[in-house]
């Protein structure tokens, strides 16, 4: 490829101004980029990193203390468009995870990061390092069975409890489960007793109708992924009667 071509389109790519016009998320740039054969020029592929880091910029910050609680079980090693022949993402279940944990990490750098599989930990990041650097750091931690109860127990243990806790995973959680009641939940009702305010997003990213929390006035299940999860997230949290909902989706024409 031409060298000055290159320029050019490398150029246009790290654009800010055409890319808080177009409102282009992370999410978008970091397919492109995991999309990258080898022989894409590396100027391009520079570009793409540069125009993410650019993208956090779209993201809305999440008013009071906020923790993230990010899946890294096996299970989460699956594409997130699953299974399709030559049709099949090379971005997996992961990458989107640790991508929206990076993100709001970047926004908001008090955030509490909590990584689970069967057991969960606190995960100490920097919110200055790239958005994609720490991506790939929660993806290394790929491995292990899958406890969605883990994350919401080390919360609900701390003497300061979230105002805000995302929760990221794919919801194929085999240990802590009784009798149709999940661990997630019992612990989120021990976090809403000291803290009565706080809400709950879980976003399962690749849902097969069957969820850890139940929809009320303090959670939002979300099923799949978008960029415009972040400004889902935003209004639900700074939004605090269910009417504002109602009217959001009667005013969508069909």
């Amino acid at each position: 490829m031409n060298t000055d071509l290159i320029t050019l389109l490398a150029d246009r790519l790290r654009d800010e101004t055409e890319i808080h016009r177009a409102k282009v998320f992370p999410y978008q740039l970091m397919t492109a980029y995991k999309n990258c054969s080898a022989e894409i020029p590396h100027a391009i592929r520079e570009a793409l990193q540069d125009a993410m880091e650019i993208a956090t910029a779209n993201v809305p910050k999440i008013p009071g203390r906020v923790a993230v609680c990010i899946d890294v079980s096996s299970s989460m090693g699956w594409s997130i468009t699953g299974w399709r022949a030559s049709a099949t993402s090379t971005v997996r279940c992961i990458d989107v995870a640790a991508l929206i944990t990076s993100c709001i990490l970047r926004k908001n750098p008090n955030t509490t990061v909590i990584s689970f599989n069967h057991d969960s930990q606190k995960i100490i990041l920097n919110p200055r390092d790239s958005v994609l650097t720490n991506a790939e750091k929660l993806a290394e931690l790929l491995g292990g069975g899958t406890n969605c109860g883990a994350a919401m127990r080390y919360l609900a243990k701390q003497e300061t409890t979230p105002d805000v806790v995302i929760f990221v995973s794919d919801n194929e959680s085999w240990l802590g489960s009784n009798c149709g009641d999940t661990e997630a939940f019992r612990y989120w009702k021990r976090i809403l007793t000291k803290n009565p305010s706080a809400k709950l997003i879980n976003i399962d990213i690749q849902p097969y109708g069957t969820t850890q929390t139940p929809d009320c006035a303090s959670i939002a299940n979300v099923g799949g992924f978008s960029d415009v999860i972040f400004d889902f997230i935003h209004n639900f949290v700074t939004t605090p009667t269910a009417q504002h909902w109602v009217e959001t989706i009667e005013s969508i024409t069909l």
